[in-house]
């Protein structure tokens, strides 16, 4: 089923194969009985009164009501109460309709006063609001990290818009979803367990964590890199130092600073491991 507007049960068809969804038993029961209860009714009132055999009596009711059953009462159920039959899915597709969508943006802002305020403004003139802001500072500019729940008519280039119009730069918008909203710090203290318990899960760790590649294996030239732009390089309680790449997000001190203390971290427990 794709997502589509509309208040009628014929909004609810499937674009490949054209089928409503199966609605509820109970209130398929309920519509069955409400339309073949008079039939029946009606039915049996009609073959009681004849003089016919007892025998042919019963087989004259079944084949008439399994007849009319078929041929009337089904469809007039489908027809005259589809609306009430899927009047559940009608309502979640409502709630889906109306429901706003998440995004995760992330853009660099003038480390001044009332910068964040001009962006908040742009974003609430849209209807957009935001879930959570984490701050990545710097030098003279920060890298602000957004969740934003927009309406369903604002899309990726009205968010990178309506960033930019507030004195942003380097903007980039990206679908999300409801995980964007976890405890980043409970995250955080969960992988550093997860280090404890086997130093060798560094690099997942930390890939997790900055949601970034792991480069397996890198090359003298990744290897001396200026630390700041797409890769980031960490040390390894064992072997070589580990790599990390990031394309169109470059790694921020602060990401930087987590992922060496995870690394300190790994070390820490690779030692004690060691000790007699």
């Amino acid at each position: 089923m794709t997502r589509s507007t509309g208040s009628t049960a014929a909004s609810l068809r499937c674009d490949s194969c054209g089928q409503l969804p199966e609605p509820g038993k109970v209130r398929l029961t309920l519509a069955n009985v409400a339309v073949m209860l008079p039939i029946e009714l009606a039915v049996h009132a009609a073959v009681v009164q004849t003089h016919l055999a007892y025998p042919l009596k019963v087989l004259l009711l079944a084949l008439t009501a399994t007849a009319l059953v078929i041929w009337v009462a089904e469809p007039s159920v489908m027809r005259f109460l589809r609306a009430w039959l899927h009047a559940p899915a009608l309502r979640q597709r409502k709630r889906l309709d109306t429901a706003m969508d998440l995004w995760r943006a992330r853009v660099l802002v003038e480390d001044t006063p009332g910068a964040l305020e001009r962006i908040s403004h742009q974003l609430a003139r849209r209807g957009v609001n935001i879930l959570s802001l984490h701050i990545h500072p710097g030098t003279r500019t920060s890298v602000d990290e957004f969740v934003l729940a927009a309406p369903a008519g604002v899309g990726e280039q009205d968010l990178s818009r309506a960033l930019t119009i507030g004195g942003g730069t380097s903007v980039r918008v990206w679908p999300s979803t409801a995980l964007a909203l976890a405890d980043g710090q409970t995250k955080a203290l969960a992988l550093a367990c997860r280090v404890v318990q086997d130093p060798l899960e560094l690099r997942y760790a930390v890939a997790e964590l900055l949601v970034a590649d792991p480069v397996v294996a890198p090359s003298p030239a990744v290897r001396s890199f200026i630390e700041g732009a797409e890769f980031l390089k960490i040390p390894s309680p064992v072997g070589e130092p580990l790599v990390f790449s990031r394309t169109g997000e470059p790694f921020t001190a602060a990401e930087s600073a987590r992922a060496h203390r995870l690394a300190e971290l790994a070390a820490l427990a690779t030692h004690s491991a060691r000790r007699p």
